[in-house]
């Protein structure tokens, strides 16, 4: 059974209703990202960032998988699917995929504020004061910018095994997990969707300019047809 790997950012679920992580004008959901998605802006109001995501948490639970969600599920009826995505909600998962791994996190899960790799699940809000067993205050388990990201390494040998590579409402442009695309294999036929696609169709590469649930059908056709 031939390897698909998904690689899917903010697009993916802005049909769903959720905004994409970053504005044009820079901002998240209207806070500076510095302030709500870095270590020093946790620092400086714990308080802001933990009821910024709490925010974001429920809101989560008001949204639900979109058609690009559940055919992506489907598709594990006809390949082998590994789903690699940026986003930080769980809506691969409630449309039936099995195999997702999160770079940057998830609002459902919480850690402590010294161990990147120790999880807790989380569906209710994180108030300052909240620890874990250890005694140290929990926090979102989400990778704020100038953090590590500890599933990077796994998701580029995921990468290398990949027979297939689907790209779908991501720019490409965010690294670590831009620089994924150039692991798989040479010649891997790439199929990108995106409605402002930040690249160019070529020999391997075929650019879907449209959006996730419009251009995931496109795709299915092509390769379930083959």
């Amino acid at each position: 059974m031939k390897h698909l790997v998904v690689l899917t950012g903010a697009g993916m679920s802005a049909e769903s209703g959720i905004k994409t992580f970053r504005d044009a004008d820079g901002l998240w959901e209207g806070h500076d990202v510095m302030e709500v998605a870095t270590p020093e802006g946790f620092d400086a109001n714990p308080e802001l960032v933990l009821d910024f995501y709490n925010q974001r948490r429920r809101q989560l639970f008001e949204v639900a998988p979109n058609e690009a969600h559940f055919d992506l599920a489907a598709l594990e009826n006809h390949f082998k699917v590994s789903i690699i995505t940026q986003n930080v909600d769980d809506l691969h998962e409630r449309a039936g995929s099995t195999n997702v791994i999160h770079l940057h996190g998830e609002l459902l899960k919480s850690r402590n504020v010294v161990d990147a790799f120790t999880f807790f699940d989380c569906k209710t809000d994180i108030k300052l004061g909240d620890t874990c067993p250890n005694g140290h205050q929990l926090r979102p388990h989400i990778v704020w910018f100038g953090e590590e990201v500890p599933m990077i390494g796994k998701a580029a040998e995921i990468c290398e095994t990949a027979h297939i590579l689907i790209i779908i409402g991501t720019s490409m442009q965010v690294y670590p997990a831009a620089g994924l695309r150039h692991y798989v294999p040479a010649k891997t036929p790439i199929y990108f969707i995106d409605p402002n696609p930040a690249m160019e169709s070529n020999n391997h590469v075929t650019v879907i300019a449209e959006s996730a649930t419009i251009g995931i059908k496109k795709v299915m056709k092509l390769l379930v047809s083959q």
